[in-house]
């Protein structure tokens, strides 16, 4: 879990300094929460991690354009969650043009960080969902995202967020019903 705002912002600072035990602060702090958005969106355990990774550089790179009155986190989880549909997408296009029926499953971690983790059967449900659907749901629901703010991450209108909230909603729930009578 992030430190409290000043610590966060002395981080930041220091980071943006250049100081490595800064950005090694950041990084712990916001580590666990990055990962889950991602393995959450991704539903690849090796595809989070490398979109963590890759949205923690990104970060790194964009610090001196970061504005350090507000909060890291929310900055980070909007880069994570960009990267995460990205990725999501770019692994549905090569599932098309390579025409694989399966694909072989990573199994999520025993253990995955952060609070308590989504059933099984939930964590199926959101990988039948669309990458921007689940992003939503991901950064609502698991990460307690205010509508406003994931609107303002993911530069949508705040009705767009909404309708992607229900619209993905009833999907879960249709798929975790169509599970129920199966």
């Amino acid at each position: 879990m992030a430190g409290d705002g000043r610590d966060e912002r002395a981080w930041v600072r220091g980071a943006q300094a250049g100081s490595a035990s800064d950005l090694e602060a950041l990084f712990r702090a916001h580590w666990a929460r990055a990962y889950r958005a991602a393995y959450l969106v991704v539903h690849d355990a090796a595809g989070a991690e490398d979109v963590a990774q890759e949205a923690f550089l990104a970060a790194v790179r964009a610090l001196d354009r970061f504005d350090g009155r507000r909060p890291f986190g929310p900055w980070l989880h909007r880069i994570v969650v960009n990267r995460a549909i990205d990725w999501a997408r770019a692994r549905a296009l090569r599932r098309e043009v390579l025409a694989e029926a399966a694909v072989s499953a990573v199994p999520a971690p025993d253990d995955p960080p952060d609070a308590a983790a989504p059933s099984a059967g939930i964590l199926e449900a959101l990988a039948s969902l669309s990458p921007e659907h689940r992003a939503v749901i991901v950064l609502r629901y698991f990460l307690e995202h205010t509508p406003g703010e994931i609107a303002r991450m993911l530069e949508l209108p705040r009705g767009t967020v909404n309708s992607r909230l229900r619209r993905g909603l009833d999907a879960l729930a249709d798929v975790v019903e169509q599970d129920g009578e199966g």
